[in-house]
């Protein structure tokens, strides 16, 4: 079996996540990108902690047995010999009493008085944690901590956020920290990545009159509005008329019957066609799936099963037939098209479902917001005719029954790889300038960067809420350290100051450092973003 050597990325990831621990009590989550090789960070972080500290005890807990094998194979592959345990009852095995064990939620619950002291429980895919003190994750960790109290729970997700709920350390949340060490850009411009293409499509699913629970549509009403055979065979047309050169197309369906019903219609055109449901046994999905990855056959329709832990590089075709308003499910459906290709540089997305516009590029996917505690004012609007107060939602003044005008809906005009977002205009820089700024919005301090181009063009002023708490202030003051070791900017004594001292320092050391030759930005709303620097 073949060493793995991590790649710096992969490094400075367990650099990073060592100094936050070393610095901070409480427990952090790493963030790494779908096709970074999330689990070789685990099990080189299990290794590394077991021979430093042989009494180590871990627990590493993941979802879905397909997750659960491929961790435990990436770790015999880092470690061979690992002693590790897995224990599931999908996978048909109890094995306790290692230094490490694997297993799933439902599982490890049962057991946790059997395990005993543990020192870290690792959970892949943490942002299934649920916020509230509820469901088999929290009642483990939970269990664990009463038993060791100084246990520290280590996260890994590619999606920071859960819908309804918003970030993952939003309190009352387990986590206190996010550590983003890499991010999709940077994947792809070294290669390890592949790009998306997202293509307009001329049919679109109507989910008007689909209602919401828990910030998503509601799944029978949405498979209701979706699964129909017209809808179906709009998609299919298009998608063959599209598919040149493709070899391997991934279709999200709404449900069991609908990833069933696009087979079957895919199967009458002449497309070789399998799909993969929940409803099948563990023998007849890993034949589909091995015959989808040996090229026998060309698409596999599936709801949920294949969202995550399933590989398959050579995917060069999504299909996007399930709307959703959860972005963490559209980032892991996006996701399975991101892995390097043997025959071609890109997979191409055909957003039937309008993912795409509903949630942005995936290199900049906007969490979801927190669900409301349900002590709030209702969202209100006034009657221009009598002057009455209506719920927002309203179409008719319940008072005089004046009509309200219909709400504009934002489009979002797509470019072929707005999927990607990595598209900008470029500046070729000539200085740049940092200063303290002010938000008028927020009364808060933060650092404002203004690039200059040639008289002609106008400036661009990037601003990092470098002092503001949560995932906003961890992700600017990493992206300022990383223009200040790409500048030559010597920052070592940030670490010492405080608040407007800080700040002034800060942008003493940015504005004599050396600018970079051009930027790459785009508008975002109201402000700019700088999505990469060249520096020579």
């Amino acid at each position: 079996m073949a060493k793995i050597e991590l790649r710096d990325y992969q490094s400075r990831a367990l650099s990073m996540l060592y100094d936050w621990l070393e610095k901070n009590t409480g427990h952090p989550c790493v963030v790494l990108p779908t096709g970074s090789g999330k689990s070789i960070v685990i099990a080189e972080l299990c290794k590394q902690a077991i021979t430093e500290w042989p009494d180590t005890q871990i627990v590493m807990l993941t979802r879905s047995i397909e997750l659960i094998n491929q961790n435990a194979e990436k770790l015999r592959t880092i470690w061979p010999g690992a002693p590790m345990g897995i224990y599931s009852a999908s996978a048909g095995k109890k094995q306790l009493g290692e230094p490490i064990t694997i297993g799933g939620p439902l599982s490890i619950v049962r057991v946790t008085k059997k395990i005993g002291h543990c020192d870290l429980l690792l959970v892949d895919e943490a942002h299934d944690i649920s916020h509230k003190d509820e469901g088999s994750y929290r009642k483990i960790i939970n269990d664990l901590m009463a038993i060791n109290p100084s246990m520290r729970v280590i996260g890994f997700t590619a999606s920071p956020f859960r819908l309804g709920h918003g970030m993952i350390t939003d309190k009352p949340a387990i986590f206190d920290a996010l550590i983003e060490p890499v991010s999709i850009e940077e994947l792809i411009y070294k290669g390890h990545l592949a790009t998306l293409r997202s293509k307009q499509t001329g049919f679109k699913l109507d989910t008007s009159g689909v209602h919401k629970r828990g910030g998503d549509f509601i799944e029978s009403e949405l498979q209701a509005a979706v699964d129909t055979s017209g809808n179906n065979e709009s998609m299919i047309d298009e998608v063959i008329k599209r598919s040149e050169g493709r070899k391997s197309w991934m279709f999200f369906a709404t449900g069991v019957r609908h990833a069933e019903n696009l087979r079957d219609i895919l199967i009458g055109r002449g497309v070789s066609a399998v799909s993969v449901t929940g409803d099948m046994s563990k023998k007849e999905r890993e034949q589909a799936i091995a015959d989808f990855k040996s090229g026998k056959i060309t698409a596999i329709t599936q709801v949920g099963c294949l969202n995550v832990g399933f590989d398959h590089p050579d995917i060069d075709l999504l299909v996007m037939a399930r709307p959703t308003m959860s972005p963490g499910l559209y980032l892991q459906q996006a996701g399975r098209g991101l892995r390097p290709k043997s025959h071609t540089d890109h997979c191409l997305v055909l957003d039937f479902a309008g993912v795409v516009e509903t949630h942005g590029p995936i290199t900049n996917v906007q969490p979801p917001k927190r669900g409301g505690e349900g002590n709030g004012e209702a969202p209100v609007k006034v009657c221009d005719n009598c002057g009455e107060l209506v719920h927002i939602s309203v179409m008719a003044c319940p008072a005089c029954g004046h009509a309200f005008p219909e709400p504009e809906k934002k489009k979002l005009e797509l470019r072929n790889d707005d999927i990607m977002g990595l598209e900008g205009k470029d500046l070729d820089v000539t200085a740049w300038n940092w200063r303290i700024h002010t938000s008028r919005a927020s009364g808060k301090m933060m650092l404002a960067c203004t690039y200059y181009g040639n008289l002609s063009d106008k400036p661009i002023t990037e601003y990092l809420p470098v002092l503001h708490d949560g995932y906003a202030g961890q992700r600017a003051m990493q992206q300022l350290f990383s223009m200040a070791n790409s500048s030559g900017a010597n920052l070592a004594e940030a670490a010492n100051l405080e608040g407007e001292q800080g700040l002034d320092y800060l942008s003493v050391q940015m504005s004599n450092s050396m600018p970079p030759k051009s930027i790459e930005y785009r508008l975002d709303g109201k402000f700019h973003r700088v999505i990469k620097l060249v520096v020579s």
